[in-house]
């Protein structure tokens, strides 16, 4: 087996430690300069350049680096930033960061741009905004100034950049125009992008392109070809640069013909994710061409079985010469964490499954060489089972029938009868869960996870903070009551280390949006519950006011979303096994009184298949059930809430309301409520709540700013129905802030009460 060439399609970018979280939010407080923020960013691009060299890997990318987001910094790159922001008085740099999460201070009063999963990702991109008169152009230098930065360090590296198609396809347009009308001003700009990354000594440039995995129409297929077809023309006209065009996520079954008639000189493509990647091979690949083979995973943290890869490698090569393929990540290694290395609790025997991003560079350069010796030790790693099936769990699923996922009666009779248990005023007001973690509250479950505190003082701590949120949230004259959440962690972290079936890490954190990281649980077996997880709280809660307690859990699948799951049996499986436990919580909180639960399932969407073919039969058949599972045997009294946030949730709507809850709360304040009108279309049933401000900004919302936005709400949305409360949970804000902002928005509540 000859020696093949390597490729990772992009590299972790928070620091090992995390140092690009804690010197940006140190930035946004002042306490350190831009120059020293851009010091820490040079040291972690360094660190990920120089971890890739050391393992070989052929073809390094750089410009993969974000301070915040890579389709923002295309933005900047490019010219596309809303006057509202380029007009600030600020760096270039603050001004990002503006766009990125608002501005709120002597320089103006901006909100940042909206903020959407990146595909079906736990990661959050900036929405591009573009108007009639945005002028489309290079103007930013950081893809040269990355790629002279690897220079500088003796590394080879491929600069990447989110392609014109993507960029055009994911951008809000504000008028008239779309992305046809800025495809011209595109292919200028990114040809003039690699002329000067040529001039810069580039050998090649690669153009991001994974929109290319969704359905594609046969307009969107013709805009993509008319802007390749032109921006290859211009690059090749003045330069030798060698073009890549890069994809993942999924297959390009839409347009495969089409991208291997262009010309391009190395293509790239997801064989884990990507369903018919293989078979598109049959059709044909250019001889000349090199074949970016994605087969190591980039989103889940199991070691790879090297046989079967080893095997799938074969089966490319039967229609793609051996020397032409080169072995890469199916995606970037953005979404797992740095190493393995990093844990010191977890046994030896749990860490052999596990691997992290560095450890997938090792497992990309033994596909390269053909290791025999790293061949034989993972047959032996995989030759045994690595879990045993746990029967009770087994035989719950087994007994399942369509009657545990049927809620009785139904939820407009419901309605009724909740409307009289609650008497709430129109308008009713509520949070969506979490109060502000200061570092005291942070401080207290770190000291009791260390066994510096005994539980008494923990439980007590915890009980004053409660008591005092209870007391806030009655003086503000919030209408349903929450508990603040001080005991938690992560939303989902949290669960997952209360019931059987997981297994967490110290270190292994992943960006999710800017300086917002993760630490997902790894499902390591079949998933139960063994004892009451948050009844506790909820009922002391409960005890300190008159007014409803919410009950705050996590929904299976979003549980299941935020983990890193197994591959060795079903997703559904899974989600059902952490309904199972979900539901045991929910009718132990009912038992004890608490009248009002929410289950929040923030990434339903998340694992939405990108083609719409698939929507149902692949996920929705099986994640809206889950949901139904949770709470289909509460009493009709027992009002169900959920909570979903950061997603196009428009064309779901429908199953949505499926989900059977008797309220549901949005995140739609950076998408300036846009989702309304699928609400109306859809007759949307549920009690809804959309999000009035947006909590990941700093800024806050004025009490007219919250009038407006339920004016524009109760236009589309029968007012019967509205609800009114933040877009997401208030952990990260502070709490003079958050006490401002929730004045205001009871204020403005009152408001449209008298109204009416």
């Amino acid at each position: 087996m000859s020696i093949k060439q390597t490729s990772v399609i992009g590299f972790p970018r928070i620091g090992k430690n995390r140092e690009l979280k804690f010197a940006s939010e140190k930035f946004f407080k002042g306490e350190i300069s831009e120059a020293e923020l851009k010091k820490i960013a040079a040291e972690i691009r360094l660190y990920g350049w120089k971890k890739q060299r050391e393992a070989n890997i052929s073809f390094i990318p750089s410009n993969d680096f974000s301070f915040y987001d890579n389709v923002l910094d295309t933005a900047f790159l490019f010219n596309v930033v809303p006057e509202r922001y380029s007009s600030l008085e600020l760096s270039t740099l603050e001004k990002y960061f503006a766009a990125a999460h608002g501005y709120q201070g002597e320089k103006g009063d901006v909100k940042a741009l909206p903020m959407k999963k990146w595909f079906n990702t736990n990661y959050h991109y900036i929405v591009p905004e573009i108007d009639d008169n945005t002028e489309l152009k290079l103007v930013g230098k950081k893809p040269v100034e990355e790629f002279i930065e690897t220079k500088l360090a003796g590394i080879e590296s491929i600069p990447t950049v989110i392609g014109p198609y993507t960029f055009l396809r994911l951008a809000r347009y504000n008028g008239k125009k779309r992305a046809k009308d800025f495809a011209a001003a595109a292919v200028n700009a990114y040809a003039e992008l690699a002329d000067q990354l040529a001039t810069a000594g580039a050998k090649w440039i690669s153009f991001a392109e994974p929109a290319l995995v969704f359905d594609i129409t046969d307009a969107e297929k013709q805009l993509f070809k008319s802007i390749y077809e032109f921006l290859i023309e211009q690059i090749r006209a003045k330069t030798s640069i060698k073009i890549a065009l890069q994809t993942y996520f999924g297959d390009i079954r839409d347009v495969y013909q089409d991208v291997v008639a262009l010309g391009f000189d190395g293509i790239g493509l997801d064989f884990v994710e990507g369903l018919q990647s293989l078979e598109l091979l049959k059709k044909g690949f250019p001889n000349d061409t090199l074949l970016f083979a994605g087969v190591v995973n980039g989103k889940n943290i199991w070691r790879a079985d090297y046989a079967q890869k080893n095997a799938l490698l074969a089966e490319i090569e039967k229609f793609v010469a051996a020397e032409n393929v080169v072995v890469s990540t199916s995606c970037s290694l953005l979404h797992v964490p740095y190493t393995v290395a990093a844990e010191q609790k977890l046994s030896a025997d749990i860490l052999k499954h596990f691997a992290f991003a560095e450890e997938k560079l090792t497992e990309l350069a033994e596909f390269a060489s053909g290791d025999a010796d790293a061949l034989e030790k993972n047959k032996a790693l995989f030759a045994s089972a690595r879990v045993q099936a746990n029967a009770k769990v087994q035989a719950e699923l087994a007994a399942l029938s369509a009657a545990d996922f049927e809620r009785k009666p139904s939820r407009l009779e419901r309605r009724s009868v909740q409307k009289e248990e609650f008497k709430l005023p129109s308008f009713p007001t509520t949070t969506i869960g979490s109060f502000p973690q200061t570092a005291e509250v942070r401080a207290n479950r770190a000291v009791f996870r260390k066994g510096e505190i005994t539980r008494e003082q923990y439980v007590a701590f915890n009980q004053k903070k409660i008591a005092e949120c209870i007391k806030l949230q009655e003086e503000i004259g919030l209408d349903v009551i929450v508990h603040g959440e001080f005991e938690r962690n992560d939303m989902v972290e949290y669960f997952g280390s209360k019931i059987d079936g997981f297994v967490f890490t110290q270190n292994a954190w992943v960006q999710s949006y800017g300086t917002r990281c993760v630490k997902p649980p790894v499902v390591w077996g079949d998933v139960s519950r063994s004892a009451p997880i948050t009844v506790e709280w909820s009922v002391f809660a409960q005890s300190c006011t008159k007014k409803p307690v919410k009950g705050m859990l996590t929904g299976p699948v979003t549980i299941l979303n935020w983990s890193f799951p197994r591959e060795d049996i079903s997703l559904k499986t899974q989600a059902q096994q952490i309904g199972l436990a979900i539901r045991d919580e929910v009718l132990d909180l009912e038992k004890n009184g608490i009248r009002i639960i929410q289950i929040d399932e923030a990434a339903l969407r998340e694992k939405l298949p990108l083609r719409k073919s698939d929507w149902h039969k692949e996920y929705l058949d099986w994640a809206i059930p889950a949901f139904r599972l949770v709470h289909a045997k509460v009493k009709p009294e027992t009002q169900i809430h959920t909570h979903m946030c950061y997603s196009e949730f428009n064309d779901i709507v429908r199953d949505i309301d499926n989900m059977d809850a008797d309220v549901i709360t949005f995140e739609a304040s950076r998408s300036d409520l846009k989702l309304l009108d699928a609400l109306n279309e859809a007759k949307f049933e549920t009690q809804v709540g959309p999000g009035v401000y947006d909590i990941h900004s700093p800024r806050g919302p004025s009490e007219q700013e919250i009038v407006d936005a339920l004016h524009k709400i109760i236009a589309k949305v029968p007012q019967q129905n509205v609800w009114v409360n933040p877009d997401c949970g208030l952990k990260t804000r502070g709490e003079t802030e958050t006490t401002a902002s929730l004045k205001n928005l009871v204020a403005a509540a009152k408001k449209l009460r008298e109204e009416k």
